[in-house]
């Protein structure tokens, strides 16, 4: 199976096929209401304006595994987003992206793209630190480590990247613009 052939849905429970994104780039995002890297979807709202015209996608899935930081209903997660960031590309509804429960696309994303690390400076240094006490093993499984991880799809449907909550989102934004 390729990208193409897994879907998401909407919080109303509307099935979301990544087959209609083909020929698009698509970014794959789990995300958070309440986690010091929620600023980030002012940089996704901005990566989205700027591309959206050119193919871009973006696949928003808000998660509530790490720390319980998305705690609201998918329509208090949404009212959020759109009243805080003005977000404006869709949401799909709250999901698991890890263990036994993990949306089938996250398990196939993670397959594609492992772990490689969280990159350096403080806030590396504080997410490895956090996350050795988390799974000990954290570095050799292709888990989602946390809120914000970010997958590239190409217009292929090739998984081309993967960023880590603590990449530079101007590094998201240059690999999907080179995509274009």
């Amino acid at each position: 199976m390729g990208f193409y052939d897994y879907s998401v849905f909407t919080p109303k429970g509307e099935e979301v096929s990544m087959k209609q994104f083909e020929g698009k780039v698509v970014l794959v995002v789990n995300t958070a209401t309440g986690c010091g890297f929620t600023p980030h979807y002012k940089d996704l709202e901005a990566i989205y304006e700027k591309c959206h015209d050119k193919g871009l996608e973006i696949v928003d899935v808000p998660c509530n595994q790490f720390a319980g930081q998305t705690p609201g209903t998918d329509d208090e997660i949404h009212e959020f987003c759109t009243l805080k960031y003005n977000t404006q590309f869709p949401q799909m509804k709250k999901s698991d992206v890890n263990g036994e429960n993990a949306l089938p696309l996250f398990q196939y994303l993670k397959s594609q793209k492992g772990f490689e690390g969280f990159g350096h400076g403080p806030t590396a240094l504080a997410m490895s630190a956090m996350l050795k006490k988390i799974d000990k093993d954290y570095k050799n499984n292709p888990d989602i480590k946390w809120n914000f991880t970010k997958f590239v799809v190409d217009r292929q449907g090739n998984v081309v990247a993967r960023f880590e909550p603590t990449a530079k989102m101007s590094d998201v934004a240059a690999c999907v613009e080179q995509l274009l």
